[in-house]
């Protein structure tokens, strides 16, 4: 029993610790970002590596998402006969949940494992013991850079997969469905708006700066070599997943009641 009740106690406590070590980590970028100098060559390559080369990706999860999306709906609505309403429950979907949500995810396993992998390895060779020996700090140098980066670069991959997965479900709903196309525009035009996109475009950089720090902080601690770096990764990925999907929940809250459905529409 006393054992049962040490392991309950103890969960709570890890919990809060790392939470703890987490914010100190942000605490120290936000510092770095006034206080250090930018270093914009690092930044313009984490642009290349986060965003240029996760748009393949990206596009083709928000395509084939709003694609069966597009058909599971049309195949409901149709019993009801209301199969013009599909591109607006597509649209308003993609925008508010699926779209920042599946592209943080995505991001989740190519980024972020990329990322604690890279850090991982320097820390176990010991190169983040030689910036400090050159008199630079780790922070600036390693996690400022592609916290700037995806800051950047993450809103545009959401929006590239939201605006992919309404062209794939116009194609699928009108020519592959038969929904009269002037009716799919028009619904989803009147029910989805900038706020919607607005709400999609800020939860996709919450996730993105959830990501990097994850990933940077599973990094910077890593231990024991080559099998401590695919321990990092590994977790780095399943912490940077759960946290995208506990802490979506309470932004929905949030911003639903900030940006309420429906509020700017006639």
């Amino acid at each position: 029993m006393r054992v049962w009740v040490e392991a309950l106690g103890r969960w709570p406590l890890q919990i809060c610790a790392y939470l703890g070590q987490l914010a100190l980590l942000a605490g120290e970028v936000v510092e770095s970002v006034f206080r250090a100098k930018i270093r914009w060559r690092l930044f313009l390559a984490q642009i290349l590596e986060i965003g240029m080369r996760s748009q393949l990706v990206v596009g083709v999860t928000g395509a084939f998402t709003g694609a069966v999306f597009t058909a599971q709906t049309y195949f409901q609505f149709k019993k009801l006969g209301m199969e013009s309403g599909v591109g607006a429950l597509v649209a308003v979907s993609m925008c508010r949940e699926l779209g920042p949500v599946l592209t943080g995810l995505m991001l989740a396993g190519r980024v972020g494992a990329s990322i604690t992998a890279e850090i991982g390895t320097m820390k176990v060779t010991e190169q983040v013991d030689a910036l400090r020996a050159m008199g630079v700090h780790p922070v600036d140098y390693l996690v400022t850079p592609r916290m700037l980066a995806i800051a950047l670069a993450m809103p545009v991959l959401v929006a590239q997969a939201i605006g992919l997965a309404a062209a794939v479900s116009y194609f699928c709903g009108v020519h592959l469905l038969g929904i009269q196309g002037a009716y799919f525009v028009e619904n989803m035009l009147k029910f989805t708006d900038g706020t919607d996109l607005l709400m999609g475009l800020s939860k996709g950089m919450v996730f993105g700066l959830m990501i990097v720090l994850i990933s940077c902080h599973q990094g910077l601690r890593t231990t024991h070599g080559a099998v401590g770096v695919g321990r990092a990764t590994t977790t780095a990925v399943v912490f940077s997943s759960l946290a995208i999907l506990i802490v979506n929940f309470f932004l929905t809250l949030t911003l639903n009641i900030i940006f309420p459905a429906g509020a700017t529409r006639g």
